[in-house]
């Protein structure tokens, strides 16, 4: 008679009902495979064509200019306007010292920090959901439109996302341990993302909803409430500020159309309905969804009574997209009737993408072509004549090449942006623009699409004046505005 040996039954890992039990701990190189895949993607596609012909939009041109001021002289620009750019600013005039001025220099830094967000969306989602989660969401991420746009842009936004994705990363692993510096650092993440941009302010509320949700210990809640207290009242000077200064937005128009930002919801909660694989105290679909949602749900709440919804400002609701999307496709994958249709969906998405990425990579993918209406400038006038921009905050659409207009003499300026401390400058009354127009031949006027005040005296004064002593002689058609070349009527 023998005596069987009976090794003991493994205990079942902890996982959704009906689903093989979860990944074991993986190894440090498919952890960092979740990580560099992603962000080696982000990179690539953020280098991809990042001159964009060598061109600038109006926004960036703000940043080109007002970065190259001295530090004082961007600390007098900011009390008056653009406060909520001011950590931005100086970050680029950092970069601009160190590196130099130029296209690269202006738009490198937010190919990194993508960079940075994929990867750290390809950790959360290995983290919450494992590695192959975490390596289809970090390239999703990477992927999507929107961050190839923003990747390549000379503003905060991208900055603003790798923020909201580390402090993020930052939550989740805080969520299961009591160590101090971890909430340290995620208060310190999100407090930088919110004064490089105030509306990150949102992705703490939704982090807050997480928690609630998720339902950790005591202990989580009330670190996470000092943390969030701490950001908020840090964050509560700029805001009170700044909100002086909301005529900045005042080009924001109505009706909104959010409809990019709806397709990405509709999307992710159609995710959603799938029993997407998660582990740790804190769920992807608690996570992601909120993120995903409630940014832009404020926002056009708010905007129902002043307009204020743009889908930049809410660029890191695409972290909540991309995290439920690879999910989805790990759980598409698991599935022995349907594995296949994976690999027939995802190269089809690439092959559809491959048009929409080109495009972006132009200068009409943006709402405006600085460096085109410079040039239509440059083109229509001829040293000695007059220049005129119909709405004073257009003068900024040509700062970023001062050459371009140097031969031109700006009517209506009284003091220029620099000695003004402001964007655009001082104009004269509107009286003695209209006296100084009649004493010019030739004007070469810029009108730029959705900059106009209506019932503005000084702009009123323009048009009047224009309508009664010139003709329109050659018009130049750019991206985002019209370059007309006026001539006298009957010169005097």
């Amino acid at each position: 008679m023998s005596l069987a040996v009976l090794a003991p039954t493994p205990a079942p890992a902890v996982g959704l009902p009906g689903w093989p039990p979860t990944d074991r701990p993986s190894s440090v190189s498919v952890r960092a495979l979740a990580v560099i895949a992603p962000a080696a993607l982000a990179l690539a596609l953020g280098l991809w064509g990042i001159r964009r012909q060598n061109t600038m939009w109006g926004d960036e041109a703000v940043t080109y200019r007002l970065a190259q001021r001295e530090l004082h002289q961007l600390w007098e620009t900011v009390q008056q306007v653009d406060l909520v750019h001011a950590l931005y600013y100086a970050v680029m005039h950092v970069v601009f010292d160190v590196f130099g001025t130029g296209l690269f220099s202006l738009r490198f830094p937010s190919v990194l920090a993508m960079a940075a967000a994929a990867g750290g969306v390809g950790l959360l989602g290995s983290r919450l959901a494992g590695p192959r989660a975490g390596v289809s969401a970090g390239l999703v991420f990477a992927l999507l439109p929107q961050v190839q746009k923003y990747a390549q842009e000379g503003r905060s936004y991208a900055m603003v996302c790798a923020l909201i994705v580390w402090a993020t990363c930052a939550l989740v692993v805080s969520s299961s341990r009591r160590d101090r510096w971890r909430w340290s650092v995620y208060g310190f993440a999100m407090l930088l993302g919110c004064l490089l941009h105030e509306f990150a302010v949102l992705a703490l509320a939704a982090h807050g909803v997480t928690l609630i949700v998720s339902r950790p210990s005591k202990a989580v809640l009330k670190a996470w409430s000092v943390t969030a207290a701490g950001v908020v009242a840090a964050l509560l000077p700029l805001a009170i500020v700044s909100a002086g200064q909301s005529e900045q937005v005042s080009w924001i128009g109505e009706p909104v159309r959010p409809y990019p930002w709806l397709a990405a919801v509709v999307v992710g909660l159609v995710c959603t309905r799938a029993p997407l694989r998660s582990q740790g105290t804190v769920q992807l679909t608690a996570l992601a969804a909120p993120l995903l949602v409630l940014p832009g749900a404020l926002l056009l709440i708010v905007s129902l009574a002043k307009p204020i919804f743009v889908d930049r400002y809410v660029l890191f609701s695409d972290i909540g997209l991309a995290l439920l999307l690879g999910a989805f496709l790990e759980y598409v994958h698991r599935l022995p009737r349907y594995f296949w249709t994976v690999y027939v969906a995802v190269p089809a998405a690439l092959v559809a993408l491959a048009p929409l990425s080109s495009s972006l990579r132009t200068p009409q993918s943006r709402s405006n072509d600085a460096t085109a209406i410079a040039a239509a400038v440059r083109t229509e006038g001829r040293p000695g004549d007059g220049l005129l921009y119909l709405s004073g905050q257009q003068r900024t659409l040509t700062a970023a090449d001062p050459d371009d207009t140097r031969l031109l003499v700006d009517i209506a300026l009284l003091r220029d942006p620099v000695a003004s401390n402001t964007l655009a400058g001082i104009e004269r009354p509107a009286p003695e623009i209209a006296a100084r127009m009649k004493r010019f031949d030739r004007i070469v006027v810029v009108r730029a699409v959705g900059m106009h005040k209506p019932g503005n005296p000084r702009e009123q004064a323009k048009r009047d004046t224009l309508r009664r002593h010139f003709r329109a002689h050659t018009t130049n058609e750019v991206n985002g505005a019209r370059v007309t070349l006026y001539t006298r009527m009957h010169p005097e």
